[in-house]
């Protein structure tokens, strides 16, 4: 019984840190790499994990070059590497479908530069333009379904991004298998950022989240192509996609 209860108070205690950790590792500043709400495991080969909303400067931050083998991540860069690096299909003028090592496919900006930072269970992936501070992110969901990890990402009170200065929703949509929150904020490094968040269920069933920023003052439909884009393209390794 003494042993049992040593390990319902460890998982209670890990619980309760990984938003809280994965909120600061994902966070959404202009000139910082990385920024998230809730993540869970990845398609292929990752670990577990549960949330984002902005990056840190603070947590580990490797930049690898997209793999040609998704099932298999090359060795760490000291530098930055542009993307795409191995188009696996054809994409739109401007966009090149990558083969990410943390198990999944999706078309990109090319020439977007490919970040990972690794939160408290699994890693949140951000390609940066190296221009206009736009950004995407991608990670994996903990939660049961879109709108319920949409709602504890933006509403927690101990890390949701609801509480960032400035905040004010700009838009709400949402279907049976996506929900997506278009906001604005005030970023103490970056200044006002437009954030579009959705969340939708994979070919494979898994929940993920791909997040499209950039400074409030670039034209909307700027910071909505790449999503669109990635959400179209999104397909974890192993699964059947349309």
């Amino acid at each position: 019984m003494a042993r049992l209860l040593l390990v319902i108070t460890a998982t209670v205690v890990l619980g309760a840190g990984v938003g809280t950790g994965l909120w600061y590792l994902t966070r959404d500043p202009a000139t910082r790499p990385g920024a998230a709400p809730t993540v869970a495991a990845p398609a292929a080969g990752g670990t577990a994990a549960t949330d984002e909303t902005a990056a840190s400067a603070d947590t580990a931050d490797t930049a690898t070059t997209p793999a040609t083998d998704a099932t298999s991540a090359p060795p760490a860069d000291p530098a930055p590497a542009k993307s795409p690096a191995a188009p696996t299909g054809p994409a739109a003028p401007g966009y090149g479908t990558v083969r990410d090592p943390v198990g999944y496919s999706v078309t990109v900006p090319e020439g977007w530069t490919r970040r990972q930072k690794q939160g408290e269970l699994a890693p949140v992936v951000s390609y940066d333009s190296p221009d206009d501070g736009r950004r995407l992110q991608i990670f994996a969901l903990a939660e049961s379904t879109p709108a319920e990890s949409l709602d504890l990402a933006e509403h927690d009170p101990g890390y949701g991004f609801a509480r960032q200065p400035g905040y004010r929703v700009l838009d709400r949509r949402s279907d049976t298998a996506w929900s997506e929150l278009t906001y604005r904020y005030d970023d103490a490094d970056g200044g006002p950022r437009q954030v579009i968040d959705r969340r939708f269920r994979a070919a494979d069933g898994t929940l993920y989240a791909i997040r499209s920023s950039g400074p409030e003052n670039l034209a909307a439909d700027l910071v909505r192509a790449p999503l669109t884009t990635a959400v179209a393209s999104f397909c974890p390794s192993g699964a059947r996609c349309g």
